[in-house]
């Protein structure tokens, strides 16, 4: 059963990371996330990013939160293979 918690987590945590990085490079393309791809993507990520850039300072029209989503899940993933 541990295992396959681990590999649920990792696998979780990978889409999220592949979703956000979606995200990312369509913001540089359509920033309005007009069409049916740009939602999907503005509506699975938006519940994890908005948290974060609730507790990142106001840096004008950079967001940094992706980025730092990033890192956490990052951090997760080596830690799930730590284990």
């Amino acid at each position: 059963m541990t295992q396959f918690l681990f590999v649920f987590v990792q696998l979780f945590v990978t889409v999220l990371w592949l979703l956000v990085l979606g995200r990312v490079l369509l913001s540089w393309i359509n920033p309005g996330f007009d069409g049916p791809i740009g939602r999907f993507l503005f509506e699975t990520t938006e519940p994890f990013l908005a948290p974060i850039r609730r507790l990142l300072p106001s840096t004008g029209m950079i967001d940094l939160s992706p980025l730092v989503l990033i890192l956490v899940l990052g951090f997760l993933v080596q830690l799930v293979l730590l284990r």
